[in-house]
């Protein structure tokens, strides 16, 4: 029996980088050894135990062939007679195939340390087309590593173009696609993302409502990259790294991509135009109902936070209460910053000020300083409460807007 580090946390130490998890590949061992040993074994599909102590995971050598769609149509080999060179073969990526001995000696079968210096995110084999799965771990990796310099080589993007063209895409399961988009959104680069899936065809497949923004022309004035692509990835690099806000900028203007060319290059209307297919990704992907919350809510009334200067206190609070910024103030607050990251996501506004984002706090945060208990005290109960709290509330928009002395936008 033999024990390998291998995978993720090789390649982050030869980066430099941090290492969150340790997996581990076992050479020559068999499923009782294991049991023998201690370990707990948690794989349906192939043998992979938890180390009784550290509980990390422990898999035994395997090699894999294709025998259907998707990402579980293989059938797995596991045995004593897969080497460590058979297993590092069925990985994706060569720097993904390297593995260290336990006197830290590197096993680089496939020359990902080469890779590595040369910032090449690269297959290991051809049987890399045989997961269409690994297309979108292909596009996170490069989310993640751009910063670095990595990007696709060439080859391997050929080889995910023919994987698209070939149906291999259409057979992923919605919860696997949406595991994989959930993690890239939070990466370093979620544009990169989005970049790589768009080139090599698969955006089109996955995500047809976000593909079709692109070469979709916007008014200049307020968009100087003009194209409605080029700005979701702008905003998507200013936003901060909360998968909602992040996927709610992302979704924001999909009801520009279903905009009749003859009234081209205005949107008029593209909020509610957006919310049947922001509703459609979700149902599609599965997304959590909170992401969901947040995504509608940002495609609705973007607008409404860019103009919040120009609002009426009674639409600044039908605002406030259609957003359940009262009961929910992180919703809010991840509201805020999805729109500041649209304002932002446009050529050579990147820096701009966004004052907006103060002024609605303050609006939020007024609303909800109105006390119900000093109406209870006043004798208000029942339905005449409800009027005296709406009332009041209005009052302190009012005097908010008199006060604020916000600036022009």
């Amino acid at each position: 029996m033999n024990i390998f580090l291998v995978g993720g946390a090789v390649r982050d130490k030869l980066l430099q980088r941090p290492v969150h998890e340790r997996d581990w590949v076992v050479v020559g061992a068999t499923e009782a050894e294991m049991l023998e040993r201690g370990f707990r074994p948690v794989g349906k599909d192939f043998p992979v135990f938890l180390h009784p102590e550290t509980g990390e995971e422990y898999a035994l050598a395997r090699t894999e062939r294709k025998s259907g769609h998707g990402y579980g149509g293989f059938t797995v080999y596991a045995s004593p007679d897969v080497t460590l060179e058979q297993d590092l073969q069925r990985r994706d990526l060569t720097v993904n195939a390297m593995a260290e001995t336990e006197d830290g000696q590197i096993v680089d079968p496939y020359n990902g340390q080469s890779d590595i210096k040369a910032r090449l995110l690269r297959h290991v084999s051809p049987a890399f087309s045989e997961d269409p799965l690994r297309i979108l771990r292909v596009a996170r990796f490069a989310a993640r590593y751009a910063p670095l310099g990595f990007s696709v080589a060439p080859e391997t993007m050929t080889l995910m173009q023919g994987m698209v063209d070939a149906g291999e895409v259409e057979h992923l399961v919605p919860e696997r696609v949406w595991k994989e988009v959930s993690r890239a959104l939070t990466e370093p680069r979620p544009d990169i993302f989005i970049q790589v899936l768009r080139e090599c065809g698969a955006l089109k497949v996955l995500l047809p409502e976000v593909d079709r923004l692109f070469g979709v022309p916007q008014p200049p004035l307020h968009h100087p990259e003009v194209d409605t692509g080029d700005h979701i990835l702008r905003a998507l690099r200013q936003a901060p790294a909360e998968l909602p806000v992040r996927f709610a900028v992302l979704v924001h203007d999909l009801g520009k991509g279903v905009t009749p060319e003859e009234v081209l290059p205005s949107h008029r209307g593209h909020e509610s135009a957006g919310l049947p297919l922001v509703s459609a990704v979700c149902q599609r992907l599965r997304v959590p109902n909170p992401v969901k919350a947040l995504a509608l809510g940002v495609c609705e009334y973007h607008l409404h936070c860019h103009k919040a200067f120009d609002l009426r206190p009674q639409t600044l609070l039908k605002l406030i209460r259609a957003l359940d910024a009262l009961r929910r103030p992180e919703r809010f607050e991840q509201f805020l910053q999805s729109c500041e990251a649209d304002a932002r996501g446009r050529l050579g506004l990147e820096d701009r000020e966004y004052p907006q984002v103060d002024y609605l706090r303050a609006a939020r945060n007024a609303a909800a300083g109105v006390d119900p208990a000093a109406l209870i005290a006043q004798g208000f109960a029942g339905a005449e409460l409800g009027k005296a709290l709406e009332q009041a509330r209005l009052q302190a928009l009012v005097t908010l807007k008199n006060t604020y002395g916000a600036p022009g936008c």
